[in-house]
């Protein structure tokens, strides 16, 4: 593999978390960093998320091998300006964004001439900043490429490479239907989770400490899921828009049709899509992509 110098920018829970597994899995890989926060880029220091916190982006990435711009999608461009006269030649430039297109074009229409090849790696938590990452996040979990057409394959390969001994599976993908794709496994879900823990909090006949105090496990899990990162997933919802718009218009006539089912009183109808969705969720489970005890392993508190 020829990556030897890993520059990160963006110092948070994906960031740091890169920095602290490349410390562990790759320690002959030399890694730098920078965060445009001051206060973030003390704490990456104190914890050593990089082997050396850089004041600016320029001084990072200067003798970088690979770029991975672990920055909000709408920030991905400004990002990219940054580092775009000082970036090697021969760099690999990617990313850790969770919608692939916009991040694509970007990255193009900002660096070019150079290697783009978007990632995305699917593990996060709902924490986030310097103080949240960890070395094992990326263990067993899958990380989406979507190089562009035309990307040397000796390029694809020393990334996939980086990541399969961060402990991930690779998948290639085209950038559309990536976000197809995390439109219906992964946005929509954040949309709903949102939505229903927002009402939630707007209800007038319940109070909102009977909310906290009598939260079943389903809700636990939205509040868990609606407390993740705002300024990413603001970022998220507005680059694949159209994506997201095609899912919830699907969503939309399924609940549709659900609401019809509950007031016609058609148990055959609700029963079916139970069973349905129940073997879906078996199915995530024998693939490893969940926990299979009670409650999902979670202490009963």
């Amino acid at each position: 593999m020829s990556i030897q110098r890993v520059a990160v920018i963006g110092l948070g829970l994906l960031g740091g978390s890169i920095g602290l597994a490349l410390a562990k899995h790759c320690p002959d890989i030399t890694t730098t960093g920078y965060d445009a926060d001051p206060a973030t880029r003390e704490a990456a220091r104190a914890r050593q998320l990089v082997g050396t916190v850089h004041d600016s982006a320029a001084g990072s990435v200067a003798q970088a091998d690979l770029v991975i711009l672990c920055v909000p999608v709408g920030a991905m461009a400004f990002a990219a300006e940054a580092i775009r006269d000082v970036l090697p030649s021969g760099a690999i430039i990617s990313d850790v964004g969770s919608s692939k297109q916009s991040v694509v074009e970007s990255l193009q229409a900002a660096l070019p001439g150079h290697t783009v090849i978007p990632a995305h790696p699917v593990a996060g938590t709902e924490q986030s900043g310097p103080e949240a990452g960890f070395a094992e996040l990326f263990e067993h979990r899958w990380c989406i490429l979507t190089p562009p057409e035309g990307t040397p394959d000796d390029k694809i390969a020393d990334l996939s490479a980086m990541w399969k001994r961060l402990g991930s599976k690779i998948e290639i993908m085209d950038a559309a239907h990536h976000d197809l794709v995390l439109a219906v496994t992964s946005h929509i879900p954040h949309l709903i989770a949102y939505t229903i823990v927002g009402t939630a909090s707007d209800l007038e006949d319940v109070t909102r400490s009977e909310v906290i105090k009598y939260s079943a496990g389903g809700f636990r899990d939205f509040t868990r899921i609606a407390a993740s990162d705002p300024t990413m997933w603001r970022d998220v919802f507005l680059h694949n828009k159209d994506a997201v718009l095609e899912m919830l218009g699907r969503f939309t006539e399924d609940l549709t049709a659900l609401q019809r089912a509950i007031r016609r009183g058609d148990g055959d109808a609700l029963h079916e899509l139970f069973t349905r969705t129940r073997a879906i969720r078996r199915s995530i489970i024998e693939q490893g992509q969940d926990d299979a005890r009670p409650d999902f392993g979670r202490a009963d508190h």
